[in-house]
């Protein structure tokens, strides 16, 4: 049996660009998407944390160095310029595969620079003042 688990996240990144008249998908900095091993064409989920917004599409690279995090065609009426999104890819894993998998985080700053990474996906960039996703609030 297989199933779908996490391959990597761009962890609260910045929206720089919002085109409703633009084809549709999702334009991503090239050295974010390599540092998550995101690749071009390949289907990701945006989780828009600003409004709670959460979208599939495809990926498309932008330029090397640029911090673009674009949201383009229909998706731009779920994103707007500002607003933090998480981006999130899968992959299809037996449970053997599952046992060695590690997911790839990238954290990035409010310009979409990376300023570090990780391997557990309720890991919190440090002095974020977020609280780790395993953490049962009141507890």
């Amino acid at each position: 049996m297989r199933f779908e688990t996490l391959k990597a996240k761009i962890h609260r990144a910045t929206v720089t660009q919002s085109h409703l008249n633009y084809v549709g998908s999702i334009t991503i900095d090239a050295d974010l998407m390599e540092a998550a091993g995101i690749r071009r064409h390949e289907k990701v989920d945006l989780v828009n944390v600003t409004n709670g917004a959460r979208l599939s599409t495809y990926v498309i690279e932008g330029p090397r160095g640029s911090g673009v995090i674009g949201v383009n065609g229909p998706s731009a009426r779920q994103a707007q310029v500002g607003d933090l999104v998480l981006i999130v890819s899968y992959a299809s894993v037996t449970a053997e595969e599952a046992e060695e998998f590690e997911p790839k985080v990238v954290f990035v700053d409010g310009k979409n620079r990376i300023t570090g990474f990780g391997g557990d996906p309720a890991e919190v960039p440090p002095g974020s003042g977020l609280i780790r996703g395993d953490q049962v609030a009141g507890a």
